[in-house]
């Protein structure tokens, strides 16, 4: 049996809440990557507001290696969806950063950032200094019958400080001023990982992030298999809530379960755990195997047999209630940051609490 990272020639890495979180690497992650033997590592990254060189610079200070053809960014993948879409020369109104107009020209167009230049097409990311006129510029051009491409529709953008309004937020409101839907050429759309995937030849690769709604729904959309880790934004009650088009294949605690047997990472029952039907509630118990002590690693046992069991279910986002029966498996929700009460999960409330042991 192979592990996880053998299966394949190719990992498409997630960047925030995978590899980093913020200033600070993820555990694991750098040691893990340097052993990885063969296997191309490209990074994949819905950030449209930096150019792939500074992507690639801030990986290696953090300690990864990377190169700038190692990155894959949504600005880059929006410049080459615009370009299939429009004729070559065309002018392409920019909401965005100069990195962002800079992938436009290589696509061999023309970036503006007027209405009255006469764009065919407007591209929209990330930048803190986007305002309303040039908002304003972008929904005169679009209702025009311009062609609109998002680079992703990411609405929260995760700082030090806490969440920010990310690019799917202003997206948001040049779709409300113009009603029209954008192309989607980021995350959780599928150009980004086609991109990745014919920049290098790969034959066989997997998506690794954290995030259900743009790592692991984009690798649904391209056809991909993927790896989620509980190291970023998605939490474990979102996981268990998860439509079929946000279902990871492989569920583990970090980076390290890329060294593990693969077929041991997949939703599925595990060793040590106990998942079951009561009614309508879904019970989690651990038995004398499961690693309670060992937070970590058995949190992600635990999720990937609950996983299982509720993805069994016709409508798993109708579940409203989970039990934890017993001391030893309540230790399992430290691993999962919940509490027991009412948490909030991908479906909605959902109701977890704790028994005593019988």
């Amino acid at each position: 049996m192979a592990r996880l990272f053998e299966e394949f020639d190719s990992l498409l890495l997630d960047l925030d809440g995978t590899l980093y979180r913020g200033p600070q690497v993820v555990p694991h992650a750098v040691d893990v990557l340097h052993h990885v033997g063969s296997t191309r590592l490209l990074y994949v990254t819905n950030n449209a507001s930096r150019s792939a060189s500074d992507v690639a610079t801030h990986l290696a200070e953090l300690g990864f290696a990377a190169t700038s053809e190692d990155v894959v960014t949504s600005a880059q993948a929006a410049a080459r969806l615009v370009s299939s879409l429009v004729s070559p020369g065309s002018k392409v109104l920019v909401v965005g950063t100069d990195a962002f107009a800079d992938e436009i020209r290589k696509a061999n167009l023309v970036p503006v950032t007027r209405f009255d230049e006469g764009p065919d097409a407007v591209v929209q990311g990330h930048s803190p200094d986007t305002g309303w006129a040039l908002l304003a510029e972008a929904a005169l051009a679009i209702r025009s019958g311009a062609v609109w491409v998002a680079a992703n529709l990411d609405a929260t953008l995760p700082t030090e400080r806490g969440l920010l309004p990310g690019n799917g937020s202003m997206v948001a409101a040049v779709r409300t001023a113009t009603d029209v839907e954008p192309y989607v050429a980021g995350k959780p759309g599928s150009q980004i990982f086609k991109d990745a995937i014919e920049r290098a030849s790969l034959s066989s690769p997997l998506v690794v992030g954290d995030r259900l709604d743009t790592d692991i729904a984009g690798a649904r959309a391209a056809g991909l298999p993927s790896l989620y880790v509980m190291t970023g934004v998605s939490q474990p009650l979102d996981v268990l809530r998860a439509g079929p088009d946000m279902r990871p294949d492989y569920i583990a605690a970090d980076l390290r379960s890329l060294g593990e047997l693969a077929e041991r990472l997949r939703p599925a029952p595990q060793r040590g755990w106990d998942v079951f039907w009561d009614g309508p509630n879904v019970v989690i118990t651990a038995t004398d195997n499961a690693d309670v002590d060992n937070a970590d690693t058995d949190g992600a046992a635990a999720l990937r047999a609950a996983a299982s069991t509720l993805w069994s279910a016709a409508a798993p986002e109708t579940v409203t209630r989970i039990v934890v029966r017993g001391a030893r498996a309540a230790q399992l929700l430290r691993a999962w940051s919940v509490d027991s009460g009412v948490s909030r999960g991908g479906g909605g409330a959902l109701s977890v609490s704790v028994e005593a042991d019988d």
